[in-house]
């Protein structure tokens, strides 16, 4: 056979080869397993990575499972809480297939792909949304809320009634809010309650404000009544000083009348003083040198010295 006869059938060879090996060989990565039916039957669970032999065309047919975490959302549901009040929530689950043999082959046999899971997954989560008719609405809001202890109630209602090979990993409320009349009577009583504790605290204050008043004015009084009393002692005690430096000026007279001229003299020519005026009257008749002297030798006013 010549070279360019056996071209044609090298090539055919080949692509049979690759056309075999094709159909005999899957990879399995390492988020997956593998699901290997033979016959239409499952036969076989392969959790290992990598390169896997099965038999060819239609004998052994492989489906590929992806075992990380999915996500699923619920619709809005309208629930009726423990104590009347409706809220509209939704919540989120986080789950996965069991990796366990049995369990990914009843997966398997139960729904085929995620897809037809997830469908199912979605309207059981909407009906667990039920439980929050277990709480009261303060229960579900505020920093106190009880709305953990409800994602835990959810996630346990699935997880005893998932079918196997599901596996139920968390379960969150994403959203939790009021229907548009829900909303409205809230607030008025929100409004009603906050008018309440505005009019309780506005009496409290108006209370504490005469408590304080009432004090204020009992210590001002006690106040009064003791700087009255200081006073009056420091007069009587200050008038019983000058009644005896009255009797010390009477005895001086002279003499006191001097230093007063001083006093005066001295606090009026303080500073920067300009003075221009009668030196023959007191007290500015110290300045004058020419100044008659009284018999105990101190400067007398002109007019005090006329006989």
């Amino acid at each position: 056979m010549s070279m360019r006869r056996r071209i044609p059938v090298i090539i055919g060879l080949a692509l049979v080869g690759v056309l075999v090996l094709f159909n005999t060989t899957y990879t399995v990565n390492e988020h997956e397993i593998a699901i290997v039916s033979r016959l239409g039957r499952p036969a076989e669970v392969v959790g290992e990575s990598g390169l896997h032999v099965k038999a060819p065309f239609f004998i052994d047919r492989v489906t590929a499972l992806d075992t990380r975490l999915q996500l699923i959302e619920s619709p809005l549901e309208t629930v009726l809480t423990k104590d009347g009040q409706q809220v509209v929530a939704q919540a989120f689950l986080l789950w996965r297939i069991n990796p366990a043999p049995e369990q990914a082959l009843d997966f398997h046999s139960s729904y085929g792909d995620l897809a037809a899971a997830e469908g199912e997954l979605e309207t059981r989560l909407q009906g667990a949304l039920r439980l929050l008719g277990g709480f009261e609405f303060n229960q579900l809001i505020g920093t106190s809320s009880k709305i953990g202890d409800a994602e835990k109630a959810i996630l346990a209602d699935l997880q005893a009634t998932s079918t196997t090979g599901v596996e139920a990993v968390k379960v969150g409320i994403s959203q939790l809010v009021l229907p548009p009349k829900t909303t409205v009577a809230v607030l008025r009583r929100m409004s009603a309650v906050q008018e309440t504790l505005g009019s309780l605290e506005e009496s409290k204050g108006a209370s504490s404000a005469d408590a304080i008043k009432s004090m204020a004015a009992t210590q001002a009084d006690t106040i009064r009544a003791f700087t009255a009393q200081w006073a009056a002692e420091i007069e009587a005690k200050g008038a019983e000083e000058a009644a005896t430096y009255y009797e010390q000026m009477r005895d001086e007279a002279e003499l006191a009348i001097f230093l007063a001229w001083l006093d005066t003299l001295k606090a009026s020519l303080s500073g920067s003083t300009t003075f221009v005026g009668d030196m023959s009257r007191p007290p500015f008749h110290l300045l004058d040198p020419n100044a008659n002297l009284s018999a105990n030798g101190i400067p007398v006013p002109a007019e005090a010295a006329k006989p």
